[in-house]
């Protein structure tokens, strides 16, 4: 007889592009993006858990294709996601992604879902959860220097978990600055629109840069950044692709996620190997000290990591059960008995003849 009712754990919650943006809108992007943070956080503690391993990552020309697994024992995730700058200018997104979440004792999927909308979140909610901890005391006003797609998601998360007023924005695109003020139109914040990038970091105390270029770039000059800040560098996301000036780097405390991959493709890919950094999660434990003084520049040097991925799979695996964002997908053969998969083969064909 051919199976026609796959069992429960043959059936995988699918999150569509479109379930995603209901879920969101359903939950409020600011209060995701506070859910999203603590379920980051709850993740770097138990950091030691974690299998972990710089991405695999495939570069062209024209961008890289990669794939970012982890697991804590329990779960296994992973994200697929590419990174094409010169996709904005034929009309497509730099970024795209999707993700899986499955079960280690069966090694069978409990989810698979987009993730171009979830990584802008998730992305965001890291870089306000890092923030909270790095970020000078009362910080009020952030610089955001690259207006593109992750530009609104920064600032929303700043405002939603570290009590951001207000935003000053620059891109050297000035319509990209305009799409962001209008999008952040009527959020609560002050929305500055700013024509160069020192007038940006005026009155700064955060310093946000997240600009597309696949190439060695110095968004902030090493005479712009003054005491007392906190730079969140997230642009830097592959061999050969930064932002800052090396003399930056070298004043400031530098907390990245996993150091052998942001040696490779982060801002600290500039320094010499044994260039000193902090863990971040060490400091989320408290075996490390985070912003010591007023004076101090911290310095994110953030290139994304595969924990954070998972952190935001669990996430959307627990928001979604029960709820009517997500479907059902008939993703894994599921035979009757488990040794006869050609068997359930020719049963189907005697169901659905040709």
């Amino acid at each position: 007889m051919t199976n026609l009712n796959p069992s429960a754990k043959a059936m995988v919650p699918f999150v569509s592009v479109d379930n995603m943006m209901r879920l969101i809108h359903h939950t409020g992007v600011e209060n995701m993006l506070r859910d999203l943070a603590a379920y980051v956080e709850e993740d770097f503690r138990r950091w030691e858990l974690f299998d972990k391993t710089p991405r695999v990552a495939s570069h062209s020309d024209v961008g890289v294709i990669e794939l970012m697994p982890t697991s804590d024992g329990e779960a296994y995730g992973f994200k697929y996601v590419n990174g094409h700058p010169k996709n904005t200018s034929e009309g497509l997104q730099t970024v795209t992604a999707f993700g899986l979440l499955a079960d280690v004792y069966t090694g069978y999927p409990v989810l698979l879902t987009e993730m171009t909308m979830l990584t802008a979140l998730r992305t965001a909610a890291t870089s306000a959860m890092v923030a909270k901890y790095l970020a000078p005391k009362d910080a009020h006003t952030m610089a955001m220097i690259g207006n593109g797609a992750q530009s609104e998601f920064q600032t929303l998360a700043m405002k939603a978990i570290c009590g951001l007023k207000s935003v000053r924005l620059y891109d050297q695109d000035p319509k990209a600055t305009e799409k962001c003020a209008r999008n952040l139109a009527g959020c609560g914040l002050e929305v500055v629109k700013c024509k160069t990038p020192e007038e940006a970091i005026e009155g700064a105390q955060i310093l946000t840069t997240c600009t597309a270029d696949k190439q060695y770039a110095t968004i902030l000059s090493d005479n712009m950044v003054g005491p007392g800040v906190h730079i969140n560098a997230i642009g830097g996301d592959c061999p050969g692709k930064t932002e800052l000036a090396a003399g930056i780097l070298s004043r400031s405390d530098v907390f990245v996620e996993f150091p052998p991959q942001t040696r490779i493709e982060g801002e600290i890919q500039q320094m010499p190997e044994d260039f000193e950094v902090t863990e971040m999660w060490q400091v989320i434990t408290g075996q490390k000290q985070g912003r010591r003084d007023d004076r101090q520049i911290t310095l994110f040097d953030s290139v994304g990591f595969a924990i954070e991925d998972f952190s935001a799979l669990r996430y959307i695996r627990d928001q979604i059960k029960g709820s009517e964002f997500f479907i059902e997908l008939d993703m894994l053969a599921d035979p009757d008995d488990p040794r006869d998969l050609f068997g359930m083969l020719q049963r189907a064909g005697t169901a659905h003849p040709a």
